[in-house]
């Protein structure tokens, strides 16, 4: 029981790993970082500690989603490297994905492209029981869209006349609606970038979109702007994660989070586990040598 226990905390372990990895790399490559001092001062074990803490805290608000038939709907928007991904990873790390479900669309298709622009969003919002993570969201046409240049003036315009309409529906439907923008410095994010060159383990995550973000700073900044100011309304403002330090950023997200539902310890049935069942006339067969999976270690 006690190594099933550790093994639970084991991926978590082999990220952190991966930071130190990294942070080898760093040093490597002569880069530094604006929040490398914050990132000292947060002790391993505190944030062990807290997160470990925020995520069995994430495991009761699942359960009462499930007991209440709530719909959750969760939406991470941020520049590229931003650490999106690393914060939903950490909420889903312990949760069951027929409950809590990741939604990363890909670009849109040639259908898609004639769609009402809402319409391949709307597939993927839960049912009662149900959270969903947007790892990025119909925000795209506020962000990339418009920066790339993949969308008109009017498809613009009209997705902000709409939104706002579009996102107080889904609020009167039951749904629960909370929107974070992961912040970051561009200093910060040429360090995620270098890192990512120089790292065979994650290269994979850059593309040519990536490189023209990182050309377009200042046009994506000017469209998070006007997305901010024109989307930001009472029914569903928006929440900005200070995401220099990743590991702040992970737990103060997940503690705020936790903080948008109202949620109780769900009591759960007793379990016990039934006797097995012995059956005399029963022989077990043996398997071939030659369809185990070599034991190299």
């Amino acid at each position: 029981m006690y190594r099933e226990l550790l093994d639970s905390f084991d991926e978590e372990l082999e990220m952190e790993f991966d930071d130190e990895r990294l942070s080898t790399l760093i040093a490597e490559i002569g880069e530094s970082s604006e929040s490398d001092k914050i990132r000292t001062e947060l002790k391993r074990g505190l944030y062990f500690r807290e997160l470990f803490r925020l995520q069995g805290e994430l495991v009761k608000l699942q359960d009462w989603v499930v007991h209440k038939k709530l719909k959750v709907v969760v939406l991470f928007e941020g520049r590229d490297a931003a650490g999106k991904g690393g914060v939903i990873k950490r909420i889903t790390q312990r949760l069951n994905p027929r409950v809590c479900r990741v939604a990363a669309l890909t670009a849109p298709n040639e259908r898609e492209r004639t769609q009402w622009y809402f319409q391949r969003y709307v597939a993927h919002l839960p049912a009662g029981g149900e959270m969903v993570l947007f790892d990025r969201s119909w925000y795209n046409r506020a962000g990339v869209e418009k920066v790339m240049g993949f969308c008109t003036d009017e498809e613009y315009e009209e997705f902000f006349r709409t939104v706002p309409e579009f996102e107080k529906m889904l609020i009167r439907s039951g749904i629960i609606l909370i929107k974070y923008w992961f912040s970051i410095s561009d200093n910060e994010q040429h360090l995620r970038f270098t890192m990512r060159i120089h790292d065979p383990l994650k290269q994979w995550k850059l593309s040519p979109m990536d490189m023209e973000s990182r050309r377009r700073w200042e046009q994506y900044t000017k469209a998070k702007e006007t997305m901010l100011e024109r989307t930001h309304v009472p029914e569903a403002p928006w929440w900005i994660v200070e995401a220099n330090d990743k590991k702040r950023a992970r737990l103060n997200c997940i503690h705020h989070l936790l903080g948008q539902v109202p949620y109780a310890e769900y009591e759960r049935e007793p379990v016990a586990l039934p006797d097995r069942v012995h059956n005399p006339d029963y022989l077990r067969h043996p398997v071939p040598p030659d369809m185990y999976v070599p034991g190299v270690y």
